[in-house]
């Protein structure tokens, strides 16, 4: 009987060992695109069904996460994206014929009674249906949905609304062991794959002093490499400063006759810009010099020695000046200029030859990128010397191969947006860079315009230098902290430091607080304003609520870990809860901003916290005194809420670099 049963099990084996064999030769076939040859309509078809399978695997298995229990909800999780997988699994458990073909959309409610989230896939799961001659309503098809939502700490009840709204109400006690762990483990940010990040940003160019058109490459800069340190990221801040070229022999030739003896003393260039502008009017005029400024530059780029002692000289000078500009902005930036990437060019320019990307053109050589279509990089000028083109080609390669960067960001205005696209293109053409493996984002932004709706200039016409600017700023600054007689009750350090405070943090939040993409009217009048969505409103706002617990005075003075260790935290009050509710909307925040590196999304969540703690202190009592002042009662948990909101919005003003008002 044993051998009879061997034999059965063997011959029912031999069906599945011809299928296997079958799925293997339908396997090889594939990969080498037999009958599946270019146009072939299977292809598509095969194509489409595969990625509809891949996400029903993705739907699946996200539902066997959320079942085991290993998405649950923390206080730095995403409401959105949790929100997101465990609708995802109802419309799959629900509507399985259609779910593949609909992607989940949650949005964030406007009104109270309707809830605090909404699923809005209704009318979509109607439209696939009757595709299939499946006929319903977008109300049924919501009841179906909201019955098959699984259970969430996350959501305290699920209701439909309308012609097919799913509501989501919020879980207080979630939101309260929310607000707690912010308390206890800090504000944490959502959890992100360590990565290098090179950022390049700022950007002056030697000789020149930096204007206001630097100031929001720097500005912009420093605000994401703070947000991208705070994900956890490794981030390299870069300045590539324009401190090589040709200009260079028109200056060390004016250095030459300015300062003969520049080699034992150092010269006592005092205006490096007005420098600049004597060597410049000097070469469009005077022929022999320019000749000999020709001369100077073939001998710098041949390491003449007296040449390369002119050019540490004169980059010596801006270096020291554009750091006085980085002290006060406080921003911290490692220089990396166009002189370090030197040997690198004459390198990419004989690997693009070898691998025949370079084509002749008029004398030059060129490099399309990925479907030659646009502008093409100059690679080698007509006279056989280097561009723009050819130093980004080296740097990215550098920062990808050397530097081991993993996501690069480029800061700087919108109108280099082709050309930072065509880099990006030959990059990935010559191989260097691989968009499985590498990110790269071009940060442009918009111009500065004067409050005419112009382009920012003075009055003459000259471009607003940007030391000049920070100083005005200064004035205006003491000029309104003057006007609130904010002198009688501070020390001149203290007076000084509020000062430094108000004014960089108004022109930073300025430019931070608009759409990067768009241009913005500078004007300190209204940076100054202590109302509306204002640098100088978040500040005072800020100050005053870090300052509720220390007012309230023992514990909650001194040791506000043992209060927090021992206090139980209700939101029972509507503005209570409200508040909460916009605080932990924070990772959903950072992770908008990860995706567009945009951080007018932060300033907006900043203002949305200060305005709703207004609501909140108006209507909670944190502590009640009597007629002489003197405290009677502390909610504790009230004054808890206050220290979380502390802390969310001075981790925010640590991303937007701006530094908080120690008293007001």
């Amino acid at each position: 009987m044993r051998g009879w049963q061997v034999l059965d099990e063997q011959s029912k084996g031999r069906p599945k060992e011809r299928e296997i064999r079958q799925l293997q030769d339908a396997i090889n076939d594939a990969r080498t695109n037999v009958g599946l040859e270019e146009g072939n309509p299977e292809l598509e078809k095969l194509q489409v069904e595969n990625m509809k399978l891949k996400h029903r695997l993705s739907i699946l298995n996200r539902a066997i996460a959320a079942e085991s229990g290993s998405s649950k909800p923390s206080a730095n999780s995403s409401i959105l994206d949790h929100l997101n997988d465990i609708f995802t699994q109802a419309i799959a458990t629900a509507f399985p014929q259609v779910c593949a073909d609909v992607p989940t959309v949650i949005t964030v409610s406007g009104v109270p009674k309707f809830g605090d989230y909404q699923c809005n896939n209704a009318m979509q799961i109607v439209q696939k249906l009757k595709a299939l001659d499946v006929k319903t309503n977008p109300r049924d098809v919501a009841v179906k949905i909201m019955e098959a939502v699984p259970q969430s700490p996350m959501i305290s009840k699920v209701e439909v609304a309308g012609a097919g709204f799913v509501n989501v109400f919020l879980d207080k006690t979630f939101g309260a062991e929310a607000i707690m762990s912010i308390l206890k483990d800090g504000v944490k940010p959502p959890v992100f794959a360590r990565k290098r990040v090179i950022v390049d940003f700022s950007s002056p160019n030697i000789a020149k002093e930096m204007h206001v058109g630097h100031l929001r490459s720097t500005i912009i800069g420093d605000s994401i490499c703070r947000f991208l340190e705070f994900l956890g990221h490794d981030v390299l801040r870069l300045n590539h400063v324009g401190d090589w070229g040709t200009q260079f022999g028109m200056l060390i030739a004016h250095l030459q006759d300015r300062f003969p003896d520049y080699l034992k003393v150092s010269p006592p260039i005092g205006d490096l810009q007005a420098f600049y502008k004597e060597s410049k009017t000097r070469f469009d005029s005077d022929e022999e010099f320019k000749k000999r400024a020709y001369a100077c530059v073939v001998k710098l780029q041949g390491g003449d020695a007296d040449s390369l002692k002119g050019w540490k000289l004169i980059c010596d000078v801006s270096r020291k000046e554009f750091q006085k500009v980085y002290d006060r902005l406080d921003v911290k930036l490692i220089e990396r200029g166009e002189s370090f990437y030197q040997k690198r060019m004459e390198s990419i320019v004989k690997d693009l030859a070898k691998q025949q990307f370079l084509e002749e053109d008029d004398g030059r050589k060129i490099m399309w990128g990925e479907n030659k279509d646009g502008i093409p990089l100059t690679i080698i000028k007509s006279d056989g010397g280097f561009t723009y083109d050819t130093s980004d080609m080296a740097a990215i390669k550098q920062r990808l191969h050397e530097e081991k960067g993993e996501w690069l960001v480029y800061v700087t205005d919108a109108g280099q947006a082709t050309h930072f696209y065509t880099i990006f293109s030959c990059a990935r053409r010559a191989k260097i860079l691989d968009p499985a493996v590498h990110r790269v984002d071009h940060v442009g932004f918009g111009v500065v315009l004067g409050e005419d709706g112009k382009k920012f200039k003075t009055r003459s016409g000259d471009t607003v230098k940007l030391t000049e600017l920070l100083d005005e700023g200064l004035k205006r600054s003491l000029d309104k902290l003057l006007e609130k007689e904010r002198d009688k009750v501070l020390t001149p350090e203290e007076l000084k430091a509020a000062q430094e405070s108000v004014a960089y943090g108004c022109i930073k939040y300025a430019d931070l607080s608009h759409n990067r993409n768009n241009e913005y009217i500078f004007s300190f009048d209204k940076m100054l304003e202590d109302k509306g969505n204002t640098a100088v409103y978040l500040l005072y706002a800020y100050t005053r609520i870090r300052s509720i617990a220390r007012n309230c005075g023992g514990d909650f003075a001194n040791d506000i870990d043992k209060v927090i260790a021992s206090t139980q935290l209700s939101l029972d009050h509507e503005k209570e809860w409200k508040l909460a509710k916009v605080l932990l909307k924070f990772t959903d925040v950072m992770k908008l901003i990860s995706k567009n590196l945009c951080l007018h999304h932060l300033c907006e969540f900043v203002y949305d916290v200060s305005t709703t703690f207004t609501e909140f202190y108006d209507s909670c009592y944190c502590i009640e005194k009597n007629k002489q002042g003197e405290i009677v009662k502390i909610n504790a948990g009230r004054v808890l809420l206050c220290e979380a909101t502390s802390r969310v919005l001075g981790k925010c003003f640590d991303i937007l670099g701006l530094k908080p008002l120690h008293k007001i």
